[in-house]
């Protein structure tokens, strides 16, 4: 019952799996005067940082731009023609670094103006491609102070090795299958398929290079950016799951940042299972919401009742149980992709029409709309072939914190899943539940769930970090961004509104706290609330 939901952030529409939406909106930043900067918005005196022994053939590599072309893959959305990008190499793993050799492909769009330094944005996932980001804030400051840079974190979109585990006719049979019942035999055989998408990912992908995914090498691999970008301390601005790749950064090179924001926040502190179901939670507040928006209209296919909203919405997606709707796309939609396409359309108000017309028409057996939803999470391309969203996703998670290994524990996730997102709840849970796929993965984790200490973190150079936290966010609950930022010692942005992430989004008090900060260095008021 209980699933994994990736982290993406909403202000990446040109992102594969994401939003339907054209693209993002910003505002115009403003032109405060800066008590915390010098006159160019620099950082003062800043002392470039020392390059970690042994790695100094990666820190000092000259990089060759050139079009992004060269680096597309299937299913890429082409890129300004202003923006160009290159290949940063780096080891494979950091212990060993005259050992085998990753490439991280960057993109670049160019300062305009008075140049502080480079801006390194990442949209989340974990396992989004962030090309595209560095469109982000182009009719703001950060176009002109900033070069701002993209990335495809290692194993993710166009960086090689790519971590790839199905084939896309292996992902559609997975998507078609329906693996909800909670009996013994179900368990077993849906404990099997995580052994097989283990060994699919082992044999594709190979052991060593799935040992060093995660975002413990992610963080290196930013502070290789860093110095070959020739920038003595790092912008950045992570969403979601780039808020862990952030805040993990902060604790292992607290002296190198000079500015950071972290938007729709992880609480590194938080326990996996914890997570899971407050994502739940999350997800059924931002369903609460979308049906009563959608009941105050005509013709809402939850009816006018928002009492009766839940049980007409499984009423709706029962059916699929058994048999998939129709599409035109001849693979029909399946339970799985319903929920899905849901999920996908929960993230952003901007899709509660696109819900409304989904869920419509599966009242009247089409399910084009909810399978268009969940192409785009899942990353299928519109020729069939997939990006490596799902598997990098997969592989990054599995390394990054502990397996639940315990069959109880995993039993009572699920119970604790469907009381947090009743509204996903198929009733059929029996207090019973199989393993995640993380317990069959055949490499150790290398991170654990664990509390940073804001002083230490000062007292190592860590200077003043913005957190935004949404109070409605569906995929990273408030109080993960309050607790975030308590532990960081970072300022608090809090934004009402009920979508995932908000920052160059177009919602001005926000935007301009942030851009502010960036340039200028400006700490946000004690409070803000947007």
């Amino acid at each position: 019952m209980s699933k994994f939901v990736r982290l993406s952030g909403v202000c990446t529409a040109s992102v594969a799996a994401l939003l339907l939406v054209a693209g993002c909106t910003v505002a115009d930043g403003g032109n405060p005067s800066p008590e915390s900067a010098d006159s160019s918005g620099s950082a003062p005196s800043a002392v470039p940082a020392s390059v970690p022994a042994g790695l100094e053939k990666f820190y000092e590599q000259t990089l060759d731009w050139g079009s992004c072309e060269r680096f597309a893959t299937r299913g890429d959305s082409p890129l300004s023609s202003s923006v160009d990008c290159a290949a940063v190499t780096v080891p494979i793993d950091y212990a060993d670094p005259t050992g085998d050799t990753a490439q991280v492909v960057i993109s670049r769009a160019a300062a305009t103006g008075d140049r502080i330094g480079s801006l390194l944005i990442n949209p989340g996932g974990p396992g989004a491609s962030g090309l595209a980001m560095a469109t982000q804030g182009s009719r703001t400051q950060l176009a002109e102070r900033f070069d701002r840079i993209g990335f495809d974190p290692r194993g993710v979109g166009a960086s090689t090795p790519q971590v790839r585990c199905l084939t896309p006719a292996e992902f559609d049979a997975e998507r078609a299958d329906v693996d909800i019942d909670m009996t013994p035999e179900a368990i077993a055989d849906a404990e099997q398929d995580s052994k097989d998408y283990a060994a699919a990912c082992v044999a594709n992908t190979g052991t060593e290079f799935l040992a060093h995914v995660g975002t413990y090498e992610v963080v290196r691999d930013m502070d290789v950016i860093r110095g070959v970008l020739g920038d003595p301390e790092l912008n950045f601005l992570g969403f979601s799951y780039g808020t862990r790749i952030g805040s993990t950064y902060a604790e292992t090179f607290p002296q190198n940042v000079r500015a950071m924001v972290l938007d729709g926040a992880l609480d590194p502190n938080q326990d996996v299972v914890d997570e899971v179901v407050l994502q739940g939670k999350g997800f059924q507040v931002a369903f609460d919401a979308f049906v009563a928006d959608c009941v105050s209209q005509r013709d809402c296919p939850l009816g006018s009742d928002p009492a009766q909203a839940r049980e007409r919405f499984q009423a709706l997606l029962e059916p699929l149980i058994d048999n998939p709707a129709d599409t035109t796309d001849p693979r029909g939609l399946s339970y799985e992709d319903a929920i899905t396409g849901v999920q996908q359309a929960l993230y952003s108000q901007q899709l509660w029409t696109t819900l409304r017309m989904g869920l419509s028409g599966l009242a009247d057996g089409r399910g084009d709309a909810l399978l268009s939803l969940a192409d785009q999470y899942e990353g299928r391309n519109d020729d069939g072939t997939y990006s490596n969203i799902n598997d990098a996703f997969n592989a990054i998670r599995c390394v990054d914190d502990p397996a639940t290994t315990d069959r109880a524990e995993a039993g009572e996730a699920d119970t604790r899943y469907r009381e947090a997102a009743p509204f996903l709840d198929d009733g059929r849970g029996t207090g019973q539940a199989p393993l995640d796929l993380c317990a069959f993965w055949p490499v150790p984790a290398t991170g654990s769930p664990h509390e940073l200490d804001p002083q230490a973190l000062a007292d190592a150079g860590l200077p003043t970090l913005v957190v935004v936290s949404t109070t409605q966010d569906p995929a990273t609950p408030y109080q993960a961004g309050v607790d975030l930022a308590k532990q960081l010692g970072a300022a608090l942005i809090t934004f009402e509104g009920t979508q995932h992430t908000v920052a160059l989004d177009g919602e001005s008090c926000v935007d301009d706290a942030v851009v502010d900060y960036l340039v200028y260095l400006k700490v946000p008021e004690d409070g803000l609330t947007c």
